[in-house]
């Protein structure tokens, strides 16, 4: 298998077996249509790049009933308000222009219309795109952000100030053309920003669940710096996030047009002490995750065995991974409680667990629940104050 980017071979070094879609939530009447592709992993010696071998197409992915809105997470709305103020204050005057790569449901976008800014966002799936601007109001074009889509707007050619987006880039195959993209938009001084999970976050949590079919790449600044060079960007800045249970925000500018912060060579030698250009890391990562799946099964055995009620808490596309990873269906879990109308009544992908609402949950709490979206752990367990005073416990599979 070859590098998406550089075109050299890969060294794979784990499979996660078998899996489903990971939000391919599903009725019992198509269970038997289901779709599985193999979830391999590997790592370009090259570029130091983590990703996946072999992967759906994006229709499979990103469709007409995309189950993901972001607006669902006031902490994720307040981090993109908060988003909003830092690109502002850094990057921008009142006439600049704006464009978001996924813009989703509009929740990062909706500030800079707020604000009076020119943007426009490229969302590829119909149901959220339409959200956004019935309900946001904002310019959004429904389609993938390639070069194709790009040039049918030519009013924003070379007259970009920035182009953004938030856990996003590793979604998308062909990185060559996204880069070609963002050529075609930038102004001489403008910035590309983007967020991603971050890998040495990844690594010190052994939250393998960051690996499903649209996280196709999981970036460093290794990987960042060397993919964006040979394309005659520099990466100029490196911030780190909280979201997603530890993200990176890279901030990419034209070759020789924007001073190069320290934080990228304090950051990078320190990916380099992590070893994260090497192949053995990578290896030590999968015994990493055998072990984890080895404990969480037996601790969730333990919990059955004791007679003890156990659930799961979002139905989250991280946890399709961990379920299927570790073999865990209905005979262990009860159910997932979700908060979200598309997936509530339907099944969860490869392991059938059935999803319900949270109003269920709190109807007919359990004695254990698994926070299946732990990086938002905070906010579900300040939600859930009655789960807790009951005396019900909550577990993850994450360090």
């Amino acid at each position: 298998m070859k590098c998406k980017v550089s075109g050299q071979q890969i060294k794979p070094f784990m499979s996660f077996g078998k899996m489903p879609m990971a939000n391919g939530f599903l009725d019992k009447k198509n269970f038997k249509k289901e779709f599985f592709y193999k979830l391999d992993v590997g790592f370009c010696k090259k570029n130091y790049l983590l990703q996946v071998n072999d992967h759906p197409k994006s229709p499979h992915i990103f469709n007409n009933n995309y189950p993901f809105y972001t607006n669902k997470s006031i902490y994720m709305v307040r981090h993109f308000k908060n988003y909003f103020k830092w690109a502002k204050k850094n990057f921008l005057n009142k006439k600049s222009k704006i464009i978001e790569i996924g813009s989703n449901d509009g929740s990062f976008l909706k500030n800079f219309k707020k604000n009076n800014f020119d943007h426009l966002g490229f969302e590829p799936s119909k149901n959220v795109a339409d959200y956004s601007k019935k309900y946001n109001q904002v310019n959004v074009f429904n389609g993938f952000f390639n070069i194709n889509n790009v040039k049918k707007f030519k009013q924003y050619k070379s007259k970009t100030d920035l182009v953004c987006a938030a856990n996003v880039i590793c979604h998308i195959p062909n990185l060559k053309d996204v880069i070609k993209s963002i050529d075609y938009l930038l102004s001489p001084k403008g910035v590309f920003v983007f967020e991603e999970p971050y890998l040495a976050s990844m690594f010190k949590k052994n939250s393998y669940d960051q690996i499903y079919d649209a996280h196709i790449f999981i970036f460093s600044l290794l990987s960042v710096r060397n993919i964006f060079k040979n394309f005659g960007f520099d990466l100029i800045d490196a911030v780190a996030q909280k979201t997603h249970g530890g993200s990176m925000r890279y901030v990419i500018a034209r070759s020789n047009q924007r001073k190069i912060k320290d934080s990228v060579k304090r950051l990078i030698n320190k990916e380099k002490k992590l070893k994260l250009n090497k192949i053995e890391t990578y290896f030590k990562f999968k015994k990493s995750c055998e072990i984890s799946k080895k404990n969480f099964v037996k601790k969730l055995e333990y919990y059955k065995a004791k007679g003890k009620k156990i659930a799961g808490y979002a139905a989250s596309a991280k946890s399709t991974t961990v379920f299927n990873y570790c073999n865990i269906g209905s005979d262990i879990v009860d159910y997932i409680a979700d908060s979200t109308k598309e997936k509530i009544g339907k099944f969860s992908p490869g392991k059938h667990i059935p999803i319900v609402s949270i109003n269920h949950f709190r109807k007919h709490p359990p004695d254990i629940a698994i926070l299946c979206s732990w990086n938002h752990k905070k906010e579900i367990i300040k939600k859930e104050k009655n789960f807790n005073r009951i005396g019900g416990k909550w577990i993850s599979h994450v360090k």
